[in-house]
């Protein structure tokens, strides 16, 4: 007794497995959609491993001081790590025009920030990245913005040392008006562009154990000379 369903087409019909013919034209949609849900989460992994839990909890705390007011900024998440950025908002200047010295609202900010900086700083490194406006200066002190941005993040770096943040974490880089992220077309956003970048890097683990190594080979070195 045939088993088969009526009006079923048998399963060695060329209209179900067309060998040797080429695949249905929706198999290539179908398969570039699997490609890309695969590359898609993948990426999604790479950015979980990349980031430890110290890392992942300080950008949400950071999120939601600026959802509740407290800093103006923004947080991004990527491979290389975790970047803050600070914006100044109402009446809060983080400097003085066309100085490096921090302003009595900008202490009170890192202090803020200085809990989140304390969480991470034992397995990460820390960059501060000053940014300034396009306004051009040149001054006694400061012949450009590049100079200006160099000091202030340094003047960054050096109140978060003057708190006990180990030194050899931390270091200062200026990039005065060369990244903006809004064009410098009005006063609210040079305001904007006017801003400090807490860089946590995640890969701080590679230069440590470099460093160890190069350190490991000159003591080989020491000893060798000995005997």
């Amino acid at each position: 007794m045939d088993k088969r369903l009526r009006n079923m087409v048998p399963e060695d019909d060329e209209i179900v497995a067309q060998v040797g013919h080429p695949a249905p034209p929706w198999m290539v949609n179908y398969a570039d959609l699997m490609t890309e849900l695969v590359c898609f989460f993948v990426i999604l992994y790479a950015l979980s491993a990349a980031l430890n839990k110290d890392v992942q909890a300080a950008a949400k705390e950071v999120e939601e001081m600026i959802e509740v007011g407290e800093v103006a900024g923004a947080v991004e998440i990527s491979k290389e790590g975790l970047k803050i950025s600070l914006e100044e908002q109402g009446e809060l200047s983080f400097f003085e025009s066309g100085k490096s010295e921090l302003t009595g609202e900008m202490k009170q900010t890192l202090d803020k920030m200085l809990e989140v900086i304390k969480k991470v700083i034992e397995k990460n490194e820390i960059i501060i990245e000053g940014h300034t406006d396009d306004v051009p200066i040149k001054t006694k002190e400061f012949s450009s913005n590049w100079d200006l941005s160099t000091a202030r993040a340094t003047e960054v770096v050096k109140y978060f040392i003057g708190k006990n943040v180990p030194p050899a974490k931390m270091a200062a880089i200026g990039y005065g008006q060369h990244r903006p992220i809004v064009p410098n077309i009005s006063h609210e956003n040079r305001r904007k562009n006017r801003r400090v970048v807490f860089f946590i890097k995640t890969s701080s683990g590679k230069f440590q154990n470099a460093a160890a190594h190069e350190k490991s080979k000159e003591q080989k070195k020491i000893e060798g000379k000995k005997q």
